[in-house]
Parts: C-alpha cells; structure tokens; sequence
C-alpha cells in the first residue's frame, strides 16, 4: 500500500482516491445496493462508521456527469465485475446529506432544509435549459434557487426534481440520503419535534413513496425512526439494522482489514490491544471494529490508546437519556459496568418520545448507536430478546464520563473526592455537608421529587463505584444476613473500615421525620445483621450509616 495520508475528517470519496489516502476497499457495497431486490433501503449503523463516505462512493458510481468518473473504480474491487461496471454513470442522482442539521430552533432547521434543497436544485440547474421542464415548473424551480418558493414546494422538493431529471436523462433516478435521522435527535432534544416530523414525512415520504421516476433509494441513519409515519405505506421499503447479515461487513473495518492497517502503519504489534479498546461491536455476525478510532490511532499512536469516538459528539443525547431514565435503568447500568450483561427485548425501531416513557426501549436505542453490542439474540414469539454488553474499553469510557457528570454535579472534583474520603475516615460531618449539597443540586436534575430518590441514589451509587475503584468493592441492594443492604463498601486492604449505607426515604403520613427515618435505616442494618458479610470478607471495622430523604432535605446517622 505504501505510505499513505491518514483520512481524518475526510468523507468524500473523490478526494480520498484521488489525493491517495488510506482507504480500505468497500466498492463491493454497490455491487450489494444493485442485486437487492428492495427499491428503498436504509441501513442504519452507528456515527462514524462511515456512512458518509459510502453514500457519496455510491454517489460518484451512478451519477450521471459530464466529466467521466470511471477512473475512481479502476483499482477497485466492484471494477473486477463486468455485469455492475455497466452502470457507472449511468443515473441521474438526489443527493442529500443531513448530517449537519442540527439546530436549535425550528426556523433555523427549516432554514438549513431551504439551503440543503437549494444547493442540490443548483446541481442540477441544466434543467432550466432544457425543454423537460414547462415555462410553469422552471418559474417554480427558480423560486427553489433564488429562495422565493413556499413550504409545500419544499416539502415536494425531492418528487418534483426526480421527476425533472427523469425527464431530462430519460432514466430513472438513484435517491442518496445520508444520515437522514440527524435533525430529527435535535429537533427532539430542543422542543420541535413535531414540526420536524410533519416536514419531514412529506419530504422524504413524498419524494419515496410510489413514485415511478425513481430506480432506488438508499437512506442511511443511526436507527430507524417508527410510528411516526415518516415512511408511512411505503411497502417496498427494507431496513438492515446492525443485528441483519445485509451489509454486515460494508461499515466499519472487519478484523482482517483491521490487521492489515495497522501492519501497513507498521503497529501491527498492537493489535491485541486495539481490539480490546476498539473492538467488540458484531453487525450481523461479523466482528466490526470502530473506523473513526481505528484511523485515529494510526495518526497518534506514540501517544498510546485512548477514547477518540467520544469526543466527537452524541455524547449529550445519551447522557440526557439515562440521567432522566428510572431508577431500574440505573441499576442495571450498574451490571454492564461491572462487565455483566443484560438480555432485554429490543426494538429495531424507535420513537423517541416514548424513551421517556418506556424505560425498555432505552437499550434498543444504545444498541443500535452503538453504545452496546449484542452477543446472542434469540427470537420467542416474534419477539426480539438480545443479552447486551459494553462492546469496549473505548465505550465504557463513556458511560464513566456520564457516570462522573453524575457524580460531581454540584459539587467541584475535589470536594467530591473530599466527600468520599470523609465517609471512608469516618468523618461523617464532613461527608453530610458535602452530601447535603450534591443532593439539593441533582434531585432537581435527576426529574425527582421527594418520593423518588432511587433515581439518584443509582447515579451515587455508581459514582462512588467507579470513583473508588481499587480501593472499595461497592455492592448495592444485595441479599445479606436476613435481608437487603443499600450499599456495602468492602475495603481492598481489610485493615480499613467497611461501610454500610441504609437509605430511607421519610414517610411524613406515618408520622416520621429525618431523624426518626435515620433510627430506623440503624435499626434495621443491626436487626438484620448486615454486617456477617463484612466479617466473612475479613473486615473487623466497620462504620454504619443512616440515610434519610425528605424532599432535598438529608440526615446522616453514624454508628460504629
């Protein structure tokens, strides 16, 4: 391969070939877009996985253009097919990606949506030189360019400029729209999502459904958007998801390509290392790993293996989802944490609204973003049940960067680990102060009232997990003595004390207070005996500690 530019930021293919960067050979997906038998197809996968980059591959192989772009393939894979290579340049081509609307107001999307048409429109402005079009549609075609037209003519904008450029080329029409789900993630999270959606089903729903001037659509997304009716009857429309064999191994690099990078970066001798950090993900049964980390690495591998996927966006609609997610949400989360798995039922489509409501359908969607992967999935009933995990270092990364959000919200990070060090030493004053804050700053961020704190007593317990790892094994609402412990803190060095944390939440209809709720949390930590655990462990020091909830009002308790 010889040495080669590392593409970083670089999603178009023309520039890629031409300007001699390292590309691995994913040509062969045309041949798989022309032999499936789908007219609309859309395959979401994960951000950054390179979807881009082959939306606009597909662009430069069928389009239609003056200047011949044969000499792109000629090295390639798809080229070595004679029946496909009839089909360069064959097909007039919509291209649009929405891969940067992302606003936060509804005017200013729709305004993003008027420029993206626009440009596409004046790709395409031959047409006003033609006869295909009447005096009529070349006067609307120009409202389009020169930003005069309404929003019907914008909702109809794909069906219209298909139907021009059939009539111009007298072939049907290849229809690209890359990360069509983009808007509609921003749209939810700044409050317009209604509008969003009633634009674009007519958009995209209109520009696809029955219409007779186009040969195939691809469409490509982080998930498949349901119930909305964005793709309503449209009948003719397939969806390869990351758990469907279709196109398993055409994003993302598969082991072998993998190996063979990093050989020609002459870091092969990683490869262990980097499977462990930026493996783990499996698109139907292939073993895929991270693109974007991948060729990240090969350009600053002298500065060893760290995150890079996270830092290139996403991160905030994940963590807003889990931090508002149930308290069960929480505690699961705490599994994969620890390495554990969860099978639970997934969904290959989403309705975001209902994430809020249906705390289930939050691993379908960390699923397919890519934030877990499935490592067996079986079928009962027509019912899809999957056992997730974590797929990598790369990605528990992330859920550790949510988890320490969590953890030091309103607090600094010294006075959070200022926090922790008191409850360990035994300076319970110390901690209560501390605590008392954390609690008045994450009960009102964490959605809770004052009969739910499990909400935030998950997202703590996790902090202090992650916070204290090494020192601390933090167990949680676990079997012990005669009863359950909320959270057992079991010393590496058995010399140090133990900890057991009882939780209450003060029941003002029984008569109870902050104080009486904390005798209570002792009592039954001594009742119960929760403490024959710490002792089987080799633990002889321990500190016992009452909790009590009221509204954002705390009390600590301590016995030892």
């Amino acid at each position: 391969m010889g040495k080669k530019r590392i593409p970083i930021g670089v999603s178009d293919f023309k520039e890629i070939i031409e300007r001699d960067y390292y590309y691995i050979d994913k040509s062969l997906f045309i041949r798989e877009i022309v032999e499936d038998g789908s007219k609309v197809v859309l395959i979401p996968r994960p951000r950054r996985f390179g979807k881009t980059l082959n939306m606009s591959m597909l662009r430069y192989f069928f389009e239609k253009t003056p200047k011949d772009n044969s000499n792109l393939f000629k090295d390639l894979k798809i080229w070595e097919h004679e029946d496909i290579k009839g089909l360069q340049g064959k097909y007039p081509v919509i291209y649009l990606t929405l891969k940067d609307i992302k606003h936060n107001t509804w005017e200013d999307c729709f305004g993003a949506f008027k420029c993206l048409i626009t440009y596409e429109f004046g790709r395409h402005r031959n047409l006003l030189e033609s006869e295909a079009l009447s005096d009529n549609e070349k006067k609307a075609y120009e409202d389009i360019l020169w930003n005069r037209a309404g929003k019907s003519q914008y909702e109809t904008a794909i069906k219209s400029l298909s139907e021009y450029l059939f009539r111009f080329h007298g072939e049907k029409v290849i229809i690209l729209i890359d990360e069509y789900d983009t808007p509609i993630y921003s749209a939810w999270m700044e409050g317009y999502y209604k509008e969003l959606i009633t634009f674009i089903r007519s958009l995209l729903g209109g520009g696809l459904k029955d219409n007779p001037y186009v040969e195939k659509a691809i469409l490509t997304g982080i998930m498949r958007i349901a119930k909305e009716s964005i793709f309503s009857g449209l009948n003719n429309l397939k969806v390869s998801t990351i758990i469907r064999e279709s196109y398993s191994d055409k994003f993302g690099f598969t082991e072998e390509e993998t190996e063979m990078l990093l050989k020609t970066a002459g870091i092969e001798s990683e490869i262990n290392d980097v499977r462990e950090w930026y493996n783990g993900y499996v698109f139907g049964s292939t073993v895929i790993y991270n693109p974007w980390s991948i060729i990240n690495h090969m350009d600053s591998w002298k500065e060893g293996l760290r995150p890079h996927w996270v830092n290139t966006g996403g991160i905030d609609l994940i963590r807003d989802i889990l931090t508002h997610s149930e308290a069960k949400v929480k505690q699961e989360l705490e599994v994969l944490i620890k390495g554990g798995d969860l099978e639970k039922q997934v969904r290959e489509d989403t309705v975001l609204p209902e994430i809020e409501k249906s705390p289930e359908t939050i691993w379908s969607f960390l699923l397919f973003s890519g934030y877990l992967k499935s490592v067996e999935t079986r079928m009962v009933d027509e019912i899809m049940f999957c056992r997730l995990k974590i797929p990598n270092r790369e990605v528990r990364y992330v859920y550790t960067e949510i988890i320490s959000y969590w953890a030091n919200m309103g607090v600094d990070s010294q006075n959070y680990r200022l926090m922790l060090n008191s409850l360990t030493n035994g300076d319970i004053e110390t901690f209560d102060d501390i605590f008392s804050v954390i609690v008045e700053k994450s009960l009102s961020y964490f959605d809770v009232g004052g009969n739910e704190p499990e909400k935030f007593y998950h997202a703590f317990v996790l902090g202090m997990m992650l916070s204290l790892s090494g020192e601390y094994e933090i167990r949680s609402n676990r079997e012990s003595g005669f009863g359950r412990y909320d959270i057992l803190m079991i010393p590496a060095d058995k010399k140090k004390k133990g900890v057991i944390i009882e939780f209450k939440k003060v029941n003002e209809k029984r008569g109870e207070t902050l104080e009486t709720a904390c005798e209570a949390a002792l009592r039954q930590i001594g009742g119960k005996n929760y403490i024959r655990e710490l002792e089987a462990l080799g633990v002889a020091d321990f500190i016992e500690l009452g909790i009590a909830f009221k509204g954002k009002e705390t009390k600590v308790v301590k016995r030892c």
